[in-house]
């Protein structure tokens, strides 16, 4: 038996779901820029009430850890490893690029297609890769500059549905080719870790609470303020 806390905060979305063997008890979420500092320990103390949990009870907490937002990877690990220390329990991390595909495998229930997670790295960068409808990598995870040969050797013999919030930004570029579909509004969830959380747990693959850091894709570069 696996109760177990998961936390999303790599993208605009602050998630945090309740899952028990593998089924979601309970979720809260809002889609809004910087405000996953003030809300996140909120929405972990409002999911486990609704759930009618108490922290003890939890088995383990999952945790999105990238690519996505330097800030909000950062904010979600340092609170999962919270969390992990005080409690003792063991620590999860899954790649958000995986949780988004597992939960657009779910709700587009595609058979035939490959799956392409998006997320908004600025200008024509995303965070990516590609799977197909089985969750199986076909494409490594990158940072690819979106063009009009993106993904082109895949569009010619593939469907690929191309979803997150660095999908819409790209619709003009790919969106001409006849097999590539634009998903705008897919949002991130932490619902969405389920899948990958209770087969982790299961499997007993677990981080080093201590040492894990975000999967961050890139190397932080910081932007100066204009006078």
């Amino acid at each position: 038996m696996s109760l177990i806390l998961q936390i999303e905060t790599a993208t605009t979305v602050c998630s945090v779901a309740l899952s028990e063997n593998g089924n979601v008890l309970a979720y809260k979420e809002i889609q809004q820029r910087n405000v996953h500092a003030e809300v996140i320990t909120l929405f972990i103390d409002e999911v486990l009430k609704m759930a009618d949990k108490q922290y003890g009870d939890l088995s383990a907490v999952a945790v999105s850890c990238g690519p996505g937002s330097y800030t909000g990877l950062r904010i979600g690990i340092s609170v999962t490893k919270g969390l992990c220390y005080s409690l003792d329990i063991p620590f999860i991390a899954i790649e958000t690029l995986e949780a988004m595909t597992d939960g657009m495998i779910t709700e587009a229930a595609a058979d035939n297609a490959l799956f392409c997670p998006m997320i908004d790295a600025r200008r024509m960068e995303v965070f990516t890769a590609v799977f197909d409808a089985d969750g199986n990598r076909v494409k490594p995870t990158s940072a690819e500059i979106i063009d009009q040969d993106s993904f082109s050797d895949l569009l010619k013999a593939n469907k690929i549905i191309f979803f997150g919030d660095g999908a819409a930004k790209c619709k003009e570029i790919l969106g001409t080719n006849a097999n590539a579909h634009i998903i705008p509004d897919f949002q991130n969830s932490a619902k969405y870790l389920t899948k990958k959380a209770a087969e982790k747990f299961a499997a007993k693959d677990f981080e080093d609470t201590a040492y894990f850091e975000p999967y961050y894709l890139k190397d932080f570069i910081a932007g100066k303020k204009s006078v």
